[in-house]
């Protein structure tokens, strides 16, 4: 039989819950993880593969980042190119010795998965219909189905890591909630192929056609993206459809250096900006996609869960270790002032590399000239390169 008692319920067993399971196991504080699919299904999802050093740093204090520095790529830099050339952002030298980490979600889910399992920490998959109640009290609990059988979790807290489309933020009343959103009017083309990466570092392409990024997971399996239409379907792009129309957006060394493949996997994922305030509803805290999503353009998304996660588990060990509150009250604005900083640096790329329908002759030049003016200051190019390695924890505090 399941857990009917916890210390804390996590709700959803992607890098976010299993990430905070983790960082609770290590303290010492139970947490029972509940995931509506399969542990397949979730090993199965596509996502970003770019981490933060902070992110990197949290996987090693909870022991699963053996594999990562195995298998992960380090980069030092990435380009961009326009008007047929390309620029290094040196992110190593622009930013005091600061690197990213090019390693895929799947894989940093799959380590997570595997120390879990190994610690024998309770997670149940396949929980249907998962019900949130009493989070405005002192008495939350969760209800769920398993097998066809009804079943009820007590807990101290409720940690909301179920994704935007989860039961969590969906169970607050929307008087609470404030939301701000902003749709993109064009989805991202992704295609992952077992064929070397057109390049060491990765490419992101500014060019009449649309927005292309040349991405990597290995040395042998590459990721690569378009932008297409809202209106277009997977269905349409062949993958020869595909390899062309990257040709075609690339430069002349690009196009020599690519090499193509059949396709392990396509999607194409809609593009927005979303946050969600406050991030606590009494006993429920969100965290990760469950309270803001940013476009992947400036590869935010894992790291500001992570963010948000060790925030969160410093707060729950400072209430059950030292008996103090201040950091769960403080929670919600901790997080917000680094969400929505990383949401104006992707709100604020994606603006400046992609096309819009809209853009007239004039926004077209205003980009070249804002993309000419950042690749030509030394300032600029630090503004790029801090905020794309993760600005410090403990920035502007």
């Amino acid at each position: 039989m399941p857990p009917n008692r916890t210390q804390v319920a996590i709700v959803g067993a992607g890098p976010a819950g299993l990430l905070l399971g983790q960082l609770l196991l290590k303290a010492g504080i139970d947490a029972v993880i509940l995931e509506r699919q399969s542990g397949e299904y979730v090993l199965g999802r596509i996502r970003a593969g770019v981490l933060e050093q902070v992110t990197a740093d949290l996987l090693d204090e909870i022991g699963v980042g053996a594999r990562m520095h195995a298998e992960g790529l380090v980069h030092h830099g990435f380009e961009m190119l326009y008007g047929g050339t390309r620029h290094r952002i040196d992110l190593h030298g622009l930013t005091g010795g600061k690197t990213v980490m090019v390693y895929g979600q799947t894989e940093v889910t799959r380590d997570l998965m595997e120390a879990r399992a190994a610690s024998g920490a309770p997670t149940v998959y396949e929980a249907k219909d998962v019900a949130l109640h009493g989070f405005d009290g002192t008495t939350p609990r969760l209800s769920y189905t398993l097998n066809g059988m009804r079943h009820e979790l007590a807990c101290d807290f409720i940690a909301g890591c179920d994704g935007f489309h989860g039961v969590c933020r969906a169970s607050v009343p929307r008087s609470a909630l404030t939301e701000y959103e902003k749709v993109y009017p064009f989805g991202w083309l992704g295609l992952l192929a077992d064929t070397p990466p057109v390049n060491h570092e990765l490419i992101y392409v500014n060019h009449p056609r649309g927005f292309a990024l040349c991405s990597q997971r290995s040395l042998t399996r590459s990721r690569y993206y378009l932008q297409v239409p809202l209106t277009d379907k997977v269905e349409q792009w062949s993958d020869e459809a595909f390899w062309d129309e990257l040709r075609a957006r690339l430069d002349d060394a690009g196009r020599a250096a690519l090499v193509t493949g059949p396709s392990l996997e396509k999607s194409i994922a809609p593009l927005r900006s979303f946050v969600c305030e406050p991030l606590r509803f009494g006993r429920l805290f969100l965290a990760g996609d469950a309270g803001h999503i940013v476009p992947p353009t400036g590869a935010k998304g894992l790291n500001l869960a992570a963010t948000d996660v060790k925030y969160l588990a410093e707060a729950f060990i400072a209430h059950y270790k030292q008996r103090k509150d201040a950091a769960l009250d403080a929670y919600s604005h901790r997080c917000l002032r680094r969400i929505w900083r990383a949401e104006r640096f992707s709100w604020w790329f994606t603006s400046l590399m992609h096309r819009f329908a809209e853009d007239d002759a004039i926004v077209a030049r205003l980009k070249d000239a804002e993309l000419d003016y950042l690749m030509h200051s030394e300032s600029g190019l630090r503004t790029v390169a801090e905020n794309y390695v993760g600005l410090p924890l403990d920035f502007g505090e």
